[in-house]
């Protein structure tokens, strides 16, 4: 769900270049996983890094195929008009976090990482009753402007375009929080010359503005 409206824009720009159609489903990462898993047909995946690798080793991935895409950091979001908290330093966040009445987190790799950064901090018993998973598909950021969490943290891409929220800024080093977001051809896909050409387009230098916009880097 973090890459759906770069994918889109991505996606748009590559029809009008070859003119050739595309037809993006963008769904939470642990259904798009399963779902290729499963031998759903699909001529190429979007996922976390890891995720793809996975895949790749079960025989999902065409080898050799998998092309790195894109990197998204982890940022802090605030209900709009709520007090920005200071997230200058890793002391300063792990206060925050302590401080909030509620902390929002999501299913995908930010918030796996975030549970993990919770435990090393050891803080994670004194926030039993206070953390918040977003289902899968719904943005952290939904929660934190209908007001269900006070502190949310998701994929900066995830927060940039969503009303009623204040995006405070992303993780300070060195509790940053970075996502490789990377693709992969289906194997057994009928298309697979064409969605080679598709992922070469992606990760060219043309598609890094387009990225950059939503909130991330080029791999």
């Amino acid at each position: 769900m973090a890459t759906r409206q770069v994918l889109a824009e991505l996606a748009e720009a590559y029809e009008r270049r070859c003119d050739r159609a595309v037809e993006i489903e963008s769904v939470g990462g642990v259904d798009a996983a399963k779902r290729v898993q499963a031998g759903e047909p699909f001529d190429v995946v979007f996922l976390a890094s890891d995720a793809v690798d996975k895949l790749a080793a079960a025989g999902r991935i065409a080898p050799y195929s998998k092309v790195d895409l894109m990197v998204s950091p982890v940022a802090v979001a605030v209900r709009t008009g709520a007090p920005h908290p200071d997230i200058a330093s890793e002391e300063a966040v792990r206060s925050a976090v302590l401080a909030a009445p509620s902390v929002g987190y999501s299913t995908g790799p930010s918030g796996v990482a975030l549970l993990r950064l919770f435990d090393r901090w050891g803080v994670t018993a004194q926030l039993q009753g206070r953390l918040v998973q977003a289902p899968p598909g719904v943005p952290v950021g939904t929660l934190v402007a209908r007001g269900d969490v006070a502190l949310g943290f998701q994929q900066l891409s995830e927060l940039l375009h969503l009303q009623g929220i204040d995006v405070v800024g992303t993780l300070p080093q060195p509790v940053q929080i970075v996502t490789t977001f990377s693709a992969g051809v289906c194997a057994g896909s009928p298309d697979g010359d064409a969605a080679r050409a598709m992922l070469d387009f992606m990760a060219s230098p043309e598609a890094a503005d387009a990225k950059r916009r939503h909130g991330m880097e080029p791999a």
